[in-house]
């Protein structure tokens, strides 16, 4: 995620230099002394730079402390965008002046000035830069324009529809207001319409094969029905190689031997992608070989499922102390969810373990020949496990040398029944006369959480979000009267989801909260920062939008980038609002000092705004395996910055009127 950060900073990183370079060129256009325009430059833009500077960076503050799996994939990336915005306004207040000075070019003098300045001596010089300044300030509240675009050109031509549009919007306010109501409904309208996730689905160029096969299935048998589904794999043209593990071992938990899991690497060329590979081989090995549970998650995916313990999306919990009712509800709940489309992978959550070789005592011939419980299951246990012996020196290592019986004396019940024991006083008597030898099935792996017993049935997706698919799950379940209520929780990604989705609205809330803190010791007053943070909020409808159009699923990731986004947008509302301070200072009446304000400030504002956009355009592109986890946070980014340059820049100052105009 560091990478991912410095990837999505690449375009924000030049922001505070934009705004620096542009004040001191539109002001060097101005001023005859480059140094001093310099100097009055940064002495005016320092302080809004540093407030806007500031704001997205307070947004990842208390992404610092979430929990769980998204403060583990997040703070990382906040930590090296909060690193990289700092860094960039150091740069931007001593790099950029000094380079400025060497680059930008002074105003050339006409010929009349350099007289006017030769022949007036020290008595006129101060009358000259009386002129001069009046000069400038004229010309930067009235024809600042003309200066930095020309006299003709595109810019012109937007400031004056701007510039139009900023008057419309404060005289007909309550139009404005209007419109504002219908893009916070529409807004609502799409965000009920997107699909939701925990994570972005993700073509990683691989994934992980888990099987299951039926309790009992020796490593033998487990492994020749395994060879089958290679063979499959190896007839798909998108696969470049697989690796299996089989067999009991020490995991994240032990892991029985009829359970195992393919890797699978897929050519980089491919025609297909991921999930189509995936659907072919679902398809192909339920066909083949039915008995065994497969389950297709992604490689992201199966990992953080293994550290949640929550390892599918889709986990119905059925809680009751009775087993029966388990028993008889956990396979009517796989049959329900099976009929909701989109759902694959069903399993009930019936885990048995393999039958069982039970041996009971038979207390009264046992104690006629001298042999106790521990004698008899001491000899059992020797003839089919073994028992060590003696040992001998490998090297530096001791080995254990075992004796049991030949396993082919032993390959059936009746030859255990025939079994030789000897007794205390030397005589050879056969297992059964000592015990009764009964097989019984397997028994029910029976979980617990928080203490209550229970049953968890869990499936997977195939082209269809979590959140649309888990609604229909619920409703479907909700209808049925069989299941008292109370019986069934969720649980899953899609209790992850949820949790995460909860926390990153606390997250944005205390964005906003941090966010009106700094407005309020920049301005020193409530009008103009809640007249920033309404524009800014209005801006998120350009996130939902951006979603919308793109097809992009709501997750963790993309509302993370709604809450970038947010702090992003502020940034040209506190650049506009500093201006119409300054100049209202000067007594520039409130309305034209607002439109002078959006006129200077538009500039700017297109340049950064252009150059994040751009900046973040390959990541919302996605180029390349696992380039889909922060494509969401780019196209949010995105939507949120382009909405802004209509809704931010004219909403804010009409906004601004209006509770100038109330108070």
């Amino acid at each position: 995620m560091t990478l991912g950060g410095i990837a999505s900073a690449i375009g924000l990183i030049i922001d505070d230099a934009i705004v620096m370079a542009e004040a001191i060129h539109t002001r060097i256009s101005f001023m005859p002394d480059k140094d001093e325009a310099i100097r009055e430059s940064v002495a005016e833009i320092i302080k809004p730079l540093v407030a806007s500077t500031l704001t997205p960076v307070v947004v990842f503050i208390p992404l610092a402390f979430l929990s769980g799996i998204t403060g583990v994939f997040f703070r990382a990336l906040a930590i090296t965008m909060s690193v990289a915005l700092v860094t960039s306004l150091l740069v931007a207040m001593t790099l950029t002046p000094s380079l400025a000075g060497l680059i930008i070019p002074a105003r050339k003098r006409k010929a009349t000035e350099a007289a006017e300045g030769g022949e007036g001596g020290s008595g006129r010089k101060s009358g000259g830069e009386a002129e001069s300044r009046s000069q400038i300030e004229a010309e930067e509240t009235g024809e600042a324009e003309e200066a930095f675009s020309g006299r003709g050109g595109f810019l012109p031509a937007l400031i004056k529809v701007y510039e139009a549009g900023v008057r419309a919007a404060i005289k007909h306010y309550k139009v404005l207001l209007a419109g504002c109501l219908l893009i916070i409904a529409l807004g609502v309208l799409i965000y009920r319409h997107l699909q939701s996730e925990f994570l972005p689905p993700m073509d990683e160029g691989g994934f992980v094969i888990d099987y299951v096969t039926p309790p009992g299935t020796s490593l033998a048998e487990t492994d020749r029905e395994l060879r089958q589904a290679e063979d499959i794999l190896k007839t798909v043209p998108e696969v470049e190689s697989y690796s299996r593990r089989t067999g009991a071992r020490l995991a994240l938990s032990i892991a029985e031997p009829n359970t195992g899991d393919f890797l699978v690497k897929l050519k980089p060329g491919r025609k297909r992608k991921t999930a189509q590979v995936i659907a072919e081989l679902r398809q192909r090995f339920n066909a083949a070989l039915p008995t065994i549970n497969w389950e297709f998650p992604g490689i992201l995916s199966d990992l953080i499922g293994d550290l949640m313990w929550a390892p599918q999306p889709i986990e119905i919990k059925i809680f009751s102390t009775d087993v029966n009712f388990l028993k008889a509800t956990a396979p009517a709940v796989e049959e329900k969810i099976k009929q909701v489309p989109g759902v694959v992978d069903t399993f009930n959550g019936l885990v048995y373990t393999g039958s069982a070789l039970s041996l009971k005592l038979k207390p009264v011939e046992a104690q006629r020949f001298g042999l106790t419980a521990s004698d008899i299951g001491g000899a059992v246990e020797t003839a089919m496990l073994g028992s060590p012996a003696s040992y001998v020196l490998q090297g530096d290592r001791i080995v254990d040398v075992r004796v049991k019986v030949d396993p082919g004396y032993l390959q059936t019940m009746e030859m255990l029944k025939n079994l030789p024991l000897r007794t205390p006083a030397n005589e050879l008597i056969q297992l059964s006369q000592v015990v009764d030898l009964k097989e019984e099935s397997g028994q029910l792996e029976i979980r617990r959480e928080d203490l209550r017993q229970d049953v968890a049935v869990t499936a997977r997706l195939e082209g269809r979000d979590m959140g649309s698919a888990m609604t229909d799950i619920k409703k479907l379940l909700g209808q049925d009267k069989s299941i008292p209520a109370g019986t069934i929780e969720y649980g899953g990604l899609y209790q992850q989801q949820q949790e995460s989705f909860k926390n990153l609205l606390v997250v944005m809330f205390m964005a906003v909260v941090l966010v009106f803190t700094v407005l309020l010791a920049e301005f020193r007053n409530f009008l103009q920062p809640l007249a920033i943070v309404l524009g800014a909020v209005l801006a998120m409808f350009g996130t939902l939008l951006a979603l919308w159009v793109t097809g992009t699923s709501l997750n963790v990731v993309s509302i993370l980038g709604a809450i970038i986004g947010f702090g992003l947008v502020a940034k040209n509302g506190i650049l506009m609002m500093d201006y119409t301070n300054h100049l209202q200072a000067r007594g520039v009446p409130l309305v034209e000092a607002l439109v002078r304000s959006g006129r200077r400030r538009l500039r700017p504002v297109l340049m950064t705004t252009l150059a994040a956009a751009l900046g973040l355009l390959p990541l919302a592109y996605g180029i390349g395996s696992g380039a889909d986890m922060l494509k969401p946070l780019a196209i949010a980014v995105i939507g949120a910055l382009l909405i802004s340059v209509l809704l931010s820049l004219i909403a804010t100052p009409t906004f601004y009127y209006l509770f100038k105009k109330g108070t």
